[in-house]
């Protein structure tokens, strides 16, 4: 018996209108992302270029009394903010305020997510309304509506802000952390509650067939599942908690305990108004790199514990 062999198919190459459908959508591709990169390379990456070249100059005088030239000063600006002991303590004291306020806007927001996402609560619409409405007030307008109700002569709970020193050194801090907490509880509370919204209605019938209470469906399902927002937001609020800065500046209106360096950009506006650009241009650097070195190891640390 003679075997009977099979010759190996031949593979057309591609023909000419697939490859130029390619470049077709590669053209497309390009002229769609195009906008973005443009926008993106001018107000982004060119400031934080022109930042940083700036915080290499410093000004030099012929004298006391010389006319000021800039000149490339190297490290030199660093070196002084390494020394400032104002911004180190500005950054100090809002880490502070982020260990503390940020886990309590999470937990609350985390925990208006889950009551809208009970099918035990009515209204869900109103109060999905209620939460986020605080958000949709600037943070200036809220500041100085806070403000007001901390004022002893303008609060209209005198006989708490007469007693209790809210806008005195040691707790005007806090009173700024619970403006921030009202303003954006609810917009992360709308992240939380979109991602539980996402997880499939399937596990919470098998859930349910197994027995499983609505608080034990929360804690053991819809947490853990809502984990990659939770994280998202947490980045979110450590950004907003280094670069926290309309709060504090109307604060200073109502407390002399709020100085021009109580944050490290106010420290960085502070000293640009002096003016001396290149030493706020050092400042903002370095108050990016902390920045981002907080916010990336947050990051690959969350991804850790959800491999896990």
């Amino acid at each position: 018996m003679t075997a009977v062999t099979h010759a190996p198919p031949v593979v057309a190459p591609p023909a000419p209108a697939a490859r130029g459908g390619s470049r077709r959508y590669r053209k497309a591709i390009a002229f769609f992302v195009a906008p973005f990169g443009l926008l993106f390379l001018a107000f982004y990456v060119v400031p934080i270029l022109y930042a940083v070249y700036q915080s290499l100059l410093t000004v030099e005088r012929d004298g006391t009394f010389g006319a000021a030239r800039t000149v490339f000063g190297g490290l030199t600006q660093y070196q002084r903010v390494l020394e400032d002991e104002a911004f180190w303590s500005s950054v100090g004291r809002v880490l502070v305020f982020g260990v503390v306020q940020v886990p309590v806007m999470l937990g609350l927001a985390l925990l208006f997510a889950l009551l809208l996402d009970s099918p035990l609560v009515k209204g869900k619409k109103f109060f999905r309304l209620a939460y986020f409405v605080p958000y949709a007030v600037p943070g200036v307008i809220a500041a100085i509506m806070w403000g007001f109700l901390y004022s002893p002569r303008l609060s209209p709970f005198t006989a708490l802000t007469s007693n209790v020193p809210i806008l005195g050194a040691d707790l005007v801090l806090w009173a700024i952390a619970n403006v921030v907490t009202w303003v954006y509880v609810g917009y992360n509370m709308l992240i939380i509650y979109s991602a539980l919204l996402a997880i499939p209605s399937e596990v919470y019938e098998a859930a349910v067939l197994d027995g499983a209470s609505q608080a034990r469906i929360a804690w053991s399902i819809k947490i853990p599942m809502v984990l990659p927002a939770i994280s998202l937001t947490a980045i979110f609020s450590i950004i907003g908690t280094l670069q926290l800065l309309a709060e504090p500046q109307v604060f200073r209106s109502f407390s002399s305990a709020v100085t021009s360096t109580f944050t490290p950009n106010m420290t960085v506006y502070t000293t640009s108004a002096v003016p001396n650009p290149s030493l706020a241009a050092a400042f903002s650097v370095v108050l990016a790199l902390a920045t981002f070195v907080l916010s990336f190891g947050f990051l690959k640390l969350s991804q850790r514990r959800e491999a896990r």
